[in-house]
């Protein structure tokens, strides 16, 4: 398998245009790639974090590098994506 190993962005929107539901998704999702910090505080990972459009869907930013530390999680994520019917786009950079 060939596959192009690069950072994108989980959008909150079917790729019919339906809101993606539960309105925390990205939350939930970010959630089980966080970890506890030396402070004793949950703390979302470098690789994938949780945003928003200008639109104000909910999205989420997968690093490119998580591949590098952890390739099941990026494909997880990029599973999650397409089992859900959700559109992704490329990001040149996080």
């Amino acid at each position: 398998m060939n596959q192009k190993i690069e950072s994108f962005v989980i959008i909150g929107v079917t790729c019919e245009g339906k809101k993606f539901r539960p309105s925390d998704w990205a939350d939930r999702l970010c959630g089980i790639m966080s970890a506890f910090g030396s402070d004793h505080r949950m703390r979302y990972s470098p690789y994938v974090r949780p945003g928003c459009t200008l639109k104000g869907d909910k999205t989420v930013l997968v690093d490119r590098r998580l591949y590098e530390v952890e390739p099941l999680a990026y494909k997880f994520l990029i599973n999650f994506a397409n089992d859900n019917d959700l559109q992704m786009e490329p990001l040149e950079q996080l």
